[in-house]
């Protein structure tokens, strides 16, 4: 009797069935790349200061405490769901920066894991290479490490095509619930739900037309599965989605005049994002931080080119054309925050690993070699972009990132590249712990400091609303013309015109230091009270002494 033929990865009729992670040496390299993910989202989360962002979450925290719901407001554009979770993380594990910025870490990683499962679609080898170069990303590394919602955006997108791949394959109701889910996680978390449900329309129709003149390869030609389901498999998930939405927009059914919400904040949104153009970049700008912080995407993203002939594998050929779509209509919008990046970088690394199997498969013995040593180079540039951005420099955007010498100076020529092209943006410099750090020592020793008058005398001053939020009495002045009737005070922070007239104006003693709580805001100073602070800086003598009294008039608090 002849054995039975052994189906190949080459030879098998439906290879996202054949190519799932089994086998001890795989499952190894599995757990080998999570536990560095995991380290590089972990390590030092606590390193740079709250962000911009961050700060206005935590007041909206500071406003769920107070009603016991989140009020959606459609102007804010961003849906009800993160707030809830950041709600949770804060009753749990208390005010900290870190406990905001752990579920957006376990989002990261839960993205990474499904990515991994595009296994059974695109190959082993190429979802390994895209969820290695996730991980080591500088986008993704940056900003799974703030209290922010694009994490959870790009999960829900990841998990959405993946249903789409699911149910077309398997007509499963796994790939229904797949594509509901994440779906429901997209109107939850942000508005731009609309672009992305745009482009992934888009692209099956682009693909559908596309196969007609240049047909994918045949073993992964995606043959929808017989269909075994019935309408309740379809009705289930939709009804707990449109649940989960009401719940969430409506604040646990306590206000449902939220609900008008979900279609009235398209009109705040298309006037600040492209009537207004706050926040606008050149139609290129996510090119240059490509170019700047993400090799691996980018070469993913020329390697699209490839889904224009026959033979691709058509699961990564719809990858390829919703990425680009998105990209587009990123491009076209002329409102651009760099943290968007990352809903727009994730497909192009199944591209980027598709574009270096392609390579090691060509002709010649030296191919796959060369190929081994482009992926090292690659990841190794952006893990080593991505240690120096998240833990040597996290809040200094006057830092230049590496780019070699003769690469720098032809794209700096070509535009492609600027001294605006970079991550950190709109964040909080590491002048905050010069406040923090004193005031929490201090709160410990007498906690009567958390009730003493303090002043803020900023124009813009998020996040200190929410880092200074269990202190009872801070007065907070965006004016230039407005100031508290009495100056003195516990602490000031005091941009630099308002200077002159708050230095007149004060009669105790103060520990001085130059402050400066953002980049691109004016420098100040700011003011610790010297009977408050004094043991804070044992030896040290306040550099401002009040007129109407001496050191030694003061009493030092016990």
């Amino acid at each position: 009797m002849n054995p039975a033929p052994v189906a190949t990865e080459a030879s098998a009729p439906e290879p996202w069935k054949k190519a799932s992670f089994g086998g001890r040496r795989h499952w190894w390299a599995v757990a080998l790349l999570f536990l560095i993910a995991a380290c590089l989202r972990f390590a030092w989360l606590g390193i740079k200061p709250p962000h911009f962002d961050e700060g206005v979450n935590g007041w909206f925290l500071d406003q769920m405490q107070r009603t016991g719901f989140y009020h959606y407001d459609p102007a804010n554009y961003h849906g009800p769901f993160h707030f809830y979770v950041l709600f949770l993380a804060q009753s749990l594990f208390g005010r900290d920066v870190i406990a905001l910025r752990v579920p957006l870490v376990l989002v990261n990683l839960g993205t990474l894991w499904m990515i991994l499962l595009y296994a059974r679609f695109v190959g082993r080898r190429v979802a390994f290479l895209a969820a290695a170069a996730f991980s080591v990303s500088s986008g993704m590394l940056f900003y799974s490490r703030y209290a922010i919602h694009e994490a959870w955006l790009v999960l829900a997108l990841v998990v959405t095509i993946w249903g789409l791949f699911e149910w077309w394959t398997s007509a499963s109701r796994r790939g229904v619930w797949a594509i509901v889910g994440g779906v429901t996680l997209m109107i939850l978390t942000k508005e731009t739900y609309v672009i992305h449900l745009a482009a992934l329309g888009l692209a099956c129709g682009t693909l559908r037309l596309l196969e007609c003149w240049s047909p994918s390869e045949p073993e992964a030609a995606m043959t929808p599965a017989p269909h075994r389901l019935k309408m309740r498999d379809y009705l289930q998930p939709v009804a707990l989605g449109l649940l989960a939405i009401f719940f969430f927009y409506s604040g646990g059914f306590f206000d449902f005049g939220a609900l008008k919400g979900l279609y009235e904040t398209f009109a705040p949104w298309f006037e600040t994002g492209i009537v207004k153009g706050d926040h606008a970049k050149p139609w290129y700008y996510w090119l240059q931080l490509a170019v700047r912080h993400e090799w691996p995407a980018l070469l993913g993203l020329l390697f699209c080119v490839r889904a224009l002939f026959p033979g691709m594998n058509r699961f990564s050929r719809y990858l390829a054309i919703y990425g680009c779509g998105a990209a587009v209509a990123y491009s076209i919008v002329p409102y651009k925050t760099p943290w968007c990046v990352i809903t727009i970088l994730w497909p192009f690394f199944f591209l980027f690993g598709e574009a270096l199997l392609a390579f090691a498969r060509g002709g010649g013995r030296w191919r796959p070699a060369l190929a081994c040593l482009l992926t090292v180079f690659l990841l190794a540039f952006s893990l080593f972009d991505a240690i120096r951005l998240n833990y040597l420099h996290p809040a200094e955007p006057q830092k230049e990132v590496f780019v070699p010498s003769l690469a720098e100076r032809w794209l700096t020529r070509a535009h492609l590249i600027s001294l605006e092209a970079r991550y950190i943006y709109v964040q909080t410099l590491d002048d905050l712990f010069k406040l923090t750090v004193p005031l929490k020592e201090m709160t410990r020793r007498d906690p009567r400091l958390l009730h003493e008058p303090a002043h803020i005398l900023l124009s813009s001053y998020h996040p200190l609303p929410w880092v200074l939020g269990e202190l009872t009495r801070v007065g907070y002045y965006g004016e230039s013309d407005d100031f508290p009737e009495t100056m003195d005070g516990a602490f000031l922070v005091v941009e630099e015109e308002r200077v002159p007239t708050v230095e007149a104006a004060l009669k105790e003693s103060y520990f001085v230091t130059p402050f400066q709580l953002r980049d691109g805001m004016s420098g100040g100073k700011l003011y610790l009270n010297y009977r408050w602070f004094h043991e804070a800086f044992p030896g040290r003598a306040p550099e401002r002494v009040g007129p109407l009294q001496t050191l030694d008039e003061e009493e030092p608090v016990q």
